[in-house]
């Protein structure tokens, strides 16, 4: 009964526009004092510093920061310009190269907002140029985009992992493969949708040009390789790499002559700010965290639902339904902090494996990022492209039910998102 008071003391707060960790800080305090009294306050100060100190979360304003140089730095066009000559000779190819940069984006920032913010801005109205409708370009930029919160390094496996208490590493390749294939089913639909509407190719296969973008691109080529090659090397932690990202984009960005303090500090301003807006989340996820624990909501909410059945498959159903449900509400890093504690002992007694259900919770997590009313993404994408929200999501309709495709096939295969998991850590 608690638990349903909260969340609607929560709605409430956020339909009056009250931030989203201090709609949960304010509900928590409420609670605690209803069920615990005042004295349960004494020591939440503490609580807070302690829960928001956590080594693996330095690692989330440090991608942050990667992306946003990477961007001022001018590796983003350079990466389209050898997209462009990679698969521009498709039918619908302008629409491949954003899903490929996105792609490739999404292995240095960890962050789908930054991912529109950075291609978007270039992408889109070079669709627009070239005869692609308004919410379509809108459309493939905001869910392609979502595909950096499931292709490593990924900042809500960050969360999760630190809320699960799992392994961050093993959820970054568990990512890997989910993260392709969703990649190259987008691309497929969108190659159907060029056909269906004639849409133009975007230039004429030239090796030559291949050639001179890959060079030029080619110190950009290097970061995920620096990342990701350490950290499932075993070099470096996830907090570790990325902080080499940062060396790495920084590196590159004096070489290519185009990052001066002026665009380093305007880099680190945007850090800064996205990060303070996860960190004050996580804050107030640890005081949510104490009060479920003292009050055993979570084992409670597990119990009852194994009440009603304890097959694996059909309560990843059930939690599916769940996690699509808190999307459309909540964004990413608050649906991680609220959600995660709770479900997380019922994941444990059913025998689902906690790395497994971090990519479904993350898949869920993208599809809710592409879903009104809340969309962060979609919204984003909107905002850039100067196009009407529901005009966007109709024509998003066929790469939601990509993601949507995508997340049956990892929820109910699991040796898409574990097989190289078990290979590199468990064989």
């Amino acid at each position: 009964m608690m638990l349903l008071i909260m969340f609607s003391i929560l709605l409430f707060l956020l339909s009056i526009n009250v931030p989203i960790a201090i709609g949960i800080a304010i509900t928590t305090v409420f609670a605690m004092v209803v069920n615990q009294g005042p004295s349960f306050l004494i020591d939440t100060a503490i609580v807070l510093y302690d829960g928001t100190m956590k080594f693996p979360l330095i690692a989330i304003p440090l991608f942050i920061l990667a992306g946003s140089i990477m961007n001022t730095a001018g590796i983003s066009r350079r990466l389209i310009a050898f997209a462009s000559a990679l698969v521009g000779f498709v039918k619908g190819g302008l629409a491949m190269i954003n899903i490929a940069v996105s792609m490739f984006f999404a292995e240095i920032s960890g962050s789908a907002v930054a991912d529109v913010a950075a291609l978007g801005s270039i992408l889109i109205p070079a669709m627009k140029k070239k005869g692609y409708p308004g919410p379509f370009s809108a459309a493939v930029t905001s869910s392609s985009a979502s595909l950096a919160i499931i292709i490593p390094p990924s900042i809500p496996m960050i969360l999760y992992a630190v809320m699960a208490q799992s392994s961050v590493v093993q959820l970054f390749v568990a990512g890997i493969i989910p993260g392709i294939l969703g990649g190259f089913l987008m691309m497929f639909a969108a190659y159907i949708y060029a056909r269906k509407k004639d849409l133009p190719v975007e230039e004429a296969f030239d090796f030559q040009n291949l050639k001179k973008t890959a060079k030029e691109a080619g110190l950009a080529f290097t970061l995920p390789l620096i990342i990701l090659g350490g950290i499932f090397g075993g070099v470096v932690t996830a907090t570790e790499g990325a902080g080499l990202a940062v060396v790495a984009a920084l590196i590159i960005g004096f070489i290519h002559r185009e990052l001066d303090f002026k665009s380093f500090y305007k880099a680190a301003s945007e850090g800064a700010t996205q990060t303070a807006v996860v960190m004050l989340l996580v804050g107030a996820s640890v005081l949510l965290g104490e009060f479920l624990t003292v009050e055993q909501i979570p084992q409670k909410v597990a119990e009852s639902i194994i009440g009603i059945t304890n097959n694996k498959y059909f309560v990843l159903m059930i939690l599916n339904v769940f996690l699509l449900a808190i999307g459309l509400f909540l964004h990413s890093a608050a649906a991680i902090i609220l959600t995660v504690p709770i479900v997380m002992p019922l994941v444990n007694a059913v025998g689902i494996d906690p790395v497994h259900f971090g990519i479904i919770v993350t898949l869920n997590l993208a599809i809710g990022q592409q879903t009104p009313p809340v969309a962060s993404v979609l919204v984003t994408a909107c905002s850039v492209a100067k196009a009407d929200i529901w005009e966007v999501t109709r024509a998003n309709i066929m790469f939601i039910c990509v993601l949507l495709l995508l997340l049956i096939l990892v929820t109910y295969v699991p040796a898409i998102p574990m097989t190289l998991v078990e290979y590199f850590y468990r064989s």
